[in-house]
C-alpha cells in the first residue's frame, strides 16, 4: 500500500505523517517509544533514555528543528563527557538525531539522513 494510502488507513490515537513522524507530542508515551525502537532495532536502555528525553525538553524550549546540525550540537554538547558524537553513534547507530527524535516522538529535521550520500545524523 503506498505510504499516503497506510497514513489515510491506518490513523489512530498516535497518527503519524507520511515520514512517520508522530504529529503530536502529546500522544507519545515510553510504552510508544519502546514500540517504536523496536521498529528501529534498538531495545531502550538507561542512555537511550537520557538522549530521547534530553530531545524532548529540547523541542520542547526550542520547537521544530529545520536543520538537524544544531540539534546534534546540543546533543554533542549534552553528552561530551561521555563520549560526544561517538558515544551516539554507539547507542544509536542509524544517527542520533534521526533515530532518538523518531523514538521520542518529535519531527525529524529533513536533512537529518541523506540517502543519496548515505549519511545519518
Amino acid at each position: 500500500m503506498p505510504d499516503i494510502m497506510k497514513f489515510i488507513v491506518d490513523g489512530g490515537p498516535t497518527d503519524k505523517d507520511p515520514a512517520g513522524n508522530m504529529l503530536s507530542l502529546d500522544d507519545w508515551s515510553e510504552d510508544i517509544a519502546r514500540k517504536l525502537a523496536l521498529e528501529l532495532g534498538i531495545e531502550l536502555k538507561a542512555e537511550h533514555w537520557e538522549v530521547v528525553n534530553f530531545l524532548r525538553d529540547y523541542y520542547r524550549l526550542h520547537g521544530a528543528a529545520t536543520h538537524a546540525r544544531p540539534v546534534l550540537q546540543a546533543l554533542e554538547e549534552r553528552f561530551a563527557k561521555k563520549g560526544g558524537r561517538k558515544y551516539l553513534y554507539t547507542i544509536f547507530p542509524g544517527g542520533a538525531v534521526t533515530q532518538a527524535s523518531k523514538i521520542a516522538g518529535i519531527p525529524v529535521p529533513a536533512d537529518s539522513v541523506d540517502r543519496s550520500f548515505g549519511t545519518a545524523l
